[in-house]
């Protein structure tokens, strides 16, 4: 059990998704609120276009790694690493849900309509684990707001 297991339950029964959860979390530690954030990251949801797009947990990573470093207004610019923290994320996602789940689409790890909380639970904490690492490991720290924030 990770750290923030305790937080992706309690998030999953407040009926947040997988990529709102992975973001809460993200401002939670910056001990900040943007619910219009949360809101958008909504729209990933269960595979974005019922289950049959990508998993709303690794496309939520995706949005963490660019929510540190992604340009955000006209005054900044992306961090210069963006494009290859999300190639790392990628190619880990499509090797590790693969290897378990047989694709990266929800529809590979969804069996009908229906999340499995267990599954989904545990896929979001893996996501939001390797996010992170991909952060720190290239010297970007989660706590600290940008300029902008």
């Amino acid at each position: 059990m990770s750290d923030y297991d305790l937080d992706i339950i309690r998030l999953a029964h407040e009926g947040y998704c997988c990529s709102q959860i992975i973001l809460l979390m993200a401002l939670d530690l910056q001990g900040i609120s943007n619910p219009g954030l949360v809101r958008a990251m909504n729209g990933l949801c269960h595979g974005v276009i019922g289950t049959s797009g990508p998993c709303g947990a690794y496309s939520g990573a995706a949005c963490l790694i660019a929510y540190y470093s992604g340009k955000g207004s006209s005054s900044e610019t992306a961090e210069e690493r963006l494009s290859l923290m999300l190639t790392e994320l990628g190619d880990w996602f499509r090797e590790y849900a693969t290897g378990r789940f047989g694709g990266t689409n929800c529809s590979n790890i969804v069996v009908g309509d229906t999340p499995d909380r267990s599954v989904c639970g545990a896929l979001v904490a893996e996501c939001y684990g390797r996010a992170m690492s991909i952060l720190t490991e290239n010297g970007i720290d989660p706590t600290a707001l940008r300029e902008n924030d």
